[in-house]
């Protein structure tokens, strides 16, 4: 395996998913205890597996999904930040507020990642079925760096205090501006 080609995957994933990072930080920030980190976990590595198989079916049929298309994957976002802004709104004070499931991690995750899907597919289609495969490796190493991560920057006392208090506004907020963004085209 391509030392090279290892080092350029792992600048890939992390330049092509530092918003997750903020993602799972809030997600963390909202995990019920060990099972709800649990939950988080599954959801990102089920989402991310969701934007690799569309990637590597995208380079294994050159063309696959239309251009374009991925962009409107950003209505995700949108929708999923609309129904927790509704939910955080209509909840009671003394309600904790509602747990994210694996199914809306992964669908969080693969609306979020959409975009990097324009950039991984021309890559996966230059290299060889040894270089996916070593593509594919780090990526999935990646995940787990990142959920470390966003775990770790969940449990520090003031990240920690700032999620409590604000996560059920700030998860709206910014599943809403990442859907923009994506929609628009800015990323």
């Amino acid at each position: 395996m391509d030392v090279g080609l290892l080092g350029r995957a792992a600048a890939m994933f992390a330049v092509t998913n530092v918003d997750d990072l903020v993602l799972l930080a809030v997600f963390f920030g909202q995990a019920a205890g060990r099972r709800g980190e649990l939950k988080v976990v599954a959801g990102q590595f089920l989402g991310f597996a969701a934007i690799l198989a569309v990637s590597v079916a995208g380079a294994l049929g050159a063309g696959l999904l239309p251009d374009g298309a991925v962009r409107w994957l950003g209505l995700l976002p949108v929708l999923l930040g609309l129904r927790a802004a509704w939910q955080a709104w209509h909840q009671d004070d003394d309600e904790p507020p509602p747990a994210a499931g694996v199914a809306g991690i992964a669908t969080v995750c693969f609306a979020n990642g959409g975009d990097n899907v324009g950039v991984y597919v021309p890559a996966f289609a230059a290299t060889g079925p040894a270089g996916l495969a070593g593509y594919v490796a780090v990526f999935l190493a990646g995940v787990a760096a990142w959920c470390f991560a966003g775990r770790f920057l969940a449990t520090r006392p003031g990240i920690a205090q700032v999620l409590a208090r604000w996560g059920h506004v700030l998860l709206p907020v910014v599943l809403i501006a990442l859907g923009v963004l994506i929609l628009i085209g800015a990323f």
